[in-house]
């Protein structure tokens, strides 16, 4: 089968940092599908991948996580899907990617995808779904509803592939107040057409920037992007008894600026309940079903931010070179081998 892969960790501006190569057909185990690939989007996790983590013993290392396809087979022990599905995930770091025509995945991590939308646009969702949704509901503890209303949610980084999906989320089914970041004019305008409340200007500080909106402080941070750089104006941004998350990776974090105000601290990271294995896997796979029926009542909408046509190497180069730039606007999806 035909896959994109590296074989050492380069800048992607070496043709040699993903390769077009040919690879077997993988084989699936007892609570796999076999997926025939026929979309994927591109995430910072890849390009994080690709940088850090060099291939085992010179074998190819195959990137991306998040996919749209038709089930192809199934395991012995599958009880969930059949040949022929449509389905949408975003698999597991501690197997290989999806960048290939053919995929084995756990079905306990996959949904059905939505009806109304192609591969390409269904592609965009999975891992930036169940990134927003956990962080918002399982690690915020955000209640569906209008229950919190009068609360409030700091997105740093809104228009980006989490925040895009994440803005969607708290200001369609919570009583939140949202107040999205963005830098630039083109995106700004993307934030509030995802629905926040209010847009404001990550390059100047948080604190200032929301007061001059007229909010005080926020009763929940989502910190999506350059955490380290924003903690101060995050802490002095958040109410006392506060809660603050976070998906990126600071390489130091000085958590006891948060003890003063009794602020909690909460890490989303969507790949803990596959890498693990935990007991509560399942979870994902009804998250998604429960946001394909959200996309197909036109509650949210797929993320899109650009699309770069086949799933070959040099267009992974390309989807790469965009993110690693910070300059992205929703997601980059590839189509078809």
């Amino acid at each position: 089968m035909k896959a994109i892969a590296y074989y050492a960790s380069l800048p992607i501006s070496d043709e040699k940092s993903l390769q077009d190569i040919e690879l077997p057909e993988p084989v699936p185990g007892p609570r796999d599908l076999l997926v025939e690939v026929k979309a994927i989007s591109v995430n910072p996790v890849d390009t994080k991948v690709r940088q850090n983590v060099a291939p085992e013993g010179g074998a190819a290392k195959v990137l991306g996580w998040d996919v749209a396809g038709t089930v192809k087979a199934v395991g012995s022990e599958v009880t969930l899907f059949k040949a022929g599905d449509k389905v949408f995930y975003a698999g597991s770091i501690a197997r290989a990617g999806a960048n290939s025509e053919l995929h084995v995945v756990d079905e306990r991590i996959v949904g059905h995808m939505p009806k109304s939308l192609g591969f390409a646009e269904a592609a965009a969702l999975p891992l930036t779904a169940i990134t927003a949704w956990e962080l918002l509901f399982e690690r915020l503890r955000i209640r569906e509803g209008a229950q919190d209303e009068g609360q409030s949610l700091l997105i740093v980084g809104a228009a980006g592939g989490v925040g895009s999906i994440l803005t969607q989320l708290a200001s369609r089914l919570t009583g939140l107040t949202v107040i999205g970041t963005a830098s630039r004019p083109q995106t700004r305008d993307w934030v509030s057409a995802l629905g926040a409340d209010h847009v404001i200007d990550h390059s100047q500080p948080l604190s200032e920037a929301l007061k001059r909106a007229g909010i005080d402080h926020v009763t929940h941070v989502a910190s999506l992007t350059q955490t380290d750089q924003h903690l101060d104006q995050l802490v002095e941004a958040l109410a006392p008894q506060g809660k603050l998350a976070l998906i990126d990776d600071p390489k130091a974090l000085d958590v006891t600026k948060l003890k003063r105000k009794s602020l909690s601290l909460h890490w989303e990271f969507m790949y803990t309940r596959s890498l693990f294995e935990t007991a509560d896997m399942l979870e994902q796979h009804k998250l998604l079903n429960r946001v394909a029926g959200l996309i197909d009542d036109g509650t949210l909408k797929t993320t899109v931010g650009e699309h770069f046509g086949r799933i070959t190497a040099a267009n992974l180069r390309r989807a790469h070179t965009l993110l690693e730039s910070g300059k992205a606007k929703g997601k980059i999806v590839l189509e078809g081998f």
